[in-house]
Order: C-alpha cells, then sequence, then structure tokens
C-alpha cells in the first residue's frame, strides 16, 4: 500500500518550534521532488518548501525563509519541516507532498505518480 504518513505538529507558544515529518511506504522518495504545504482557516493551500530529487536544492516561501529547514534522508525514506521562531500566522493545517519537481517552493504534484501526506495541524498561540 501507497502511503505517505506525517507526524509531528500540535501547540506551540509564538517564538517556539515544532517538527513534521513524512515516511512514505509503498515507494521511494529519492526520485521524487518533496516540499510542504499548508492551508490556514478560511484561505487556498500554499506552498511553504521544496527540495528537488537532484540535487537536494531547497527552496522556501518568503514567509518562512531564515526560519524553517526542509530535509530528506533518502535512505530512511522520510522528508521533514524543522520550524523555527514560529508566529502566530504560521497556524496551519500542514501537508507533506511528493510530486515531479520543486516549481521554486511549490512542488508539482501530479494526479498519477503524486503523494500527499494526510495533514497535521500546528497551532501557534499565547
Amino acid at each position: 500500500q501507497l502511503q505517505f504518513v506525517q507526524s509531528g505538529g500540535g501547540l506551540v507558544q509564538p517564538g517556539g518550534s515544532l517538527r513534521l515529518s513524512c515516511a512514505a511506504s509503498g515507494f521511494t522518495l529519492d526520485s521524487y521532488a518533496v516540499g510542504w504545504f499548508r492551508q490556514a482557516p478560511g484561505k487556498e493551500r500554499e506552498g511553504v518548501s521544496c527540495i528537488s530529487s537532484s540535487d537536494g536544492t531547497t527552496y522556501y516561501a518568503h514567509s518562512v525563509k531564515g526560519r524553517f529547514t526542509i530535509s530528506r534522508d533518502n535512505a530512511k525514506n522520510t522528508v521533514d519541516l524543522e520550524m523555527n521562531s514560529l508566529k502566530l500566522e504560521d497556524t496551519a493545517v500542514y501537508y507533506c507532498a511528493a510530486g515531479s519537481y520543486c516549481s521554486g517552493y511549490v512542488t508539482y504534484v501530479p494526479s498519477r505518480r503524486g503523494y500527499w501526506g494526510q495533514g497535521t495541524q500546528v497551532t501557534v498561540s499565547s
């Protein structure tokens, strides 16, 4: 069974840190660009970060650059998002995704040969 399972997330105070992880099963991540999206209440889903399959180049949305770090471990078949200096506006449901390529910080996820995690809530609140 092909799965992309997320873990991490939760409630954190402003300025705090969280780590999100996604583990792929049934397929190998090394040939995919992988990235993270988020969707805040009442807003559209937006790209946050992407890491390429070819050379591990990373891309970040301006709003998270310098605070978030994306990484992949092809041996473990996982991708992580380390989030530091969290702000109230980072509150959202976060999704990992595996797709064809990075279009900047947005992962292109085709309907075929593309995978999404189930989503995990990140709440930044004092």
